[in-house]
């Protein structure tokens, strides 16, 4: 650990495991400034854990385990609670970053004294070359019938870099992604932790909202360039935690917190992402099969039966989660365990 960083970076998982080599190893070999480490294990399987408890003791960074799997905001309120410095960096196991991206990530913050600094953020490989994110908007708005509505969305999405970097500013903005994110600590004595109702979608939003409702800014930093590797679980290990992850309960309840919270019409917004549920499981495992079994042609048919039998497996794994967090709630599970200091 190098001496007096003015930043600790928190690394949580956010969908699967099988890229948490990759990501790690790139923030070592392209962060140029001193920082702390803190890494979230969520119940990663033993070949992830065995990797992170060495690299924890190689590289000298806190490593906390725990023995079964975590919304993002409960991992992310976890990492927070060891936070020491001024500053810490969110960033999701599946993020890849370049060189000088904390840097610039930092002096934006200290230049413009925003509370939150979103990166360019990309999407897949090859990396660095196609914009997922790059600013966006974010706010609550009240229609002519009163009624009070959510405005969100995304700049540059699907845009190449190489196109866009000669005209992209360092800017103030609505909204910044979890994906990657720094964040002043000072501002958690304001708002509180993360909401760990908003179980896997939409958290930042309610992030940004909230910061801002406070008075604080939100920049975008162009300089700073990561990529988040989204994509479908690469090992049979990565599947339990990505049908959890997003699974249909916990979309629904993110969305009704997200709704009721800010006080929002049960609008358009809403009902189209009701209908959407579960699309990611669809795309990821459904969908392959069955142009395996078509050869190359689809059967509506046939995905609404295998969507059927998806659907009580899904819900079967969030009813047991649920009923560990009960046991959690209740002490006969283990919160939490430092496995390096």
């Amino acid at each position: 650990m190098l001496l007096d960083p003015k930043v600790t970076i928190v690394v949580v998982p956010r969908e699967r495991f099988s890229c948490s080599e990759e990501s790690l190893e790139s923030i070592y070999e392209h962060t140029t400034i001193p920082f702390n480490l803190i890494y979230v294990d969520g119940n990663s399987p033993e070949k992830i854990r065995n990797y992170l408890k060495q690299q924890s003791e190689d590289k000298q960074f806190k490593l906390l385990r725990i023995d079964h799997y975590l919304t993002p905001n409960q991992a992310r309120n976890l990492g927070l609670s060891h936070v020491k410095t001024p500053y810490l960096v969110f960033i999701d196991n599946d993020v890849i970053v370049s060189k000088g991206w904390l840097k610039a990530l930092l002096t934006c913050a200290e230049e413009t004294n925003a509370a939150v600094v979103g990166p360019l953020m990309c999407q897949e490989k090859p990396l660095h070359e196609t914009v997922h994110f790059a600013g966006g908007e974010s706010h609550i708005w009240v229609d002519k019938t009163g009624r009070k509505r959510l405005r969100e969305k995304m700049y540059k999405q699907g845009k190449k870099v190489k196109d866009l970097l000669p005209e992209l500013q360092r800017t103030e903005t609505e909204l910044a992604e979890f994906h990657c994110v720094l964040v002043r600590h000072h501002i958690f004595d304001k708002i509180g932790i993360l909401d760990e109702a908003l179980m896997n979608t939409k958290e930042h939003l309610d992030f940004c909202m909230t910061v801002r409702e406070k008075g604080e800014k939100v920049f975008f930093e162009p300089s700073s360039l990561v990529t988040y590797t989204f994509g479908e679980p690469l090992e049979w290990s990565d599947l339990h935690y990505y049908m959890l992850r997003w699974s249909n309960a916990w979309t629904l309840s993110s969305l009704y917190r997200l709704r009721d919270k800010w006080q929002l019409s049960e609008d358009g917004y809403f009902t189209s992402k009701y209908k959407k549920l579960g699309w990611r499981r669809k795309m990821t495992f459904i969908a392959p099969i069955i142009f395996r079994l078509t050869f190359g042609l689809y059967s509506p048919k046939l995905e609404k039966v295998m969507m059927w039998f998806e659907h009580r497996i899904n819900n079967y794994l969030t009813h047991r989660h649920a009923y560990q967090q009960e046991q959690l709630s209740s002490g006969k599970l283990n919160k939490a365990t430092v496995v390096n200091n």
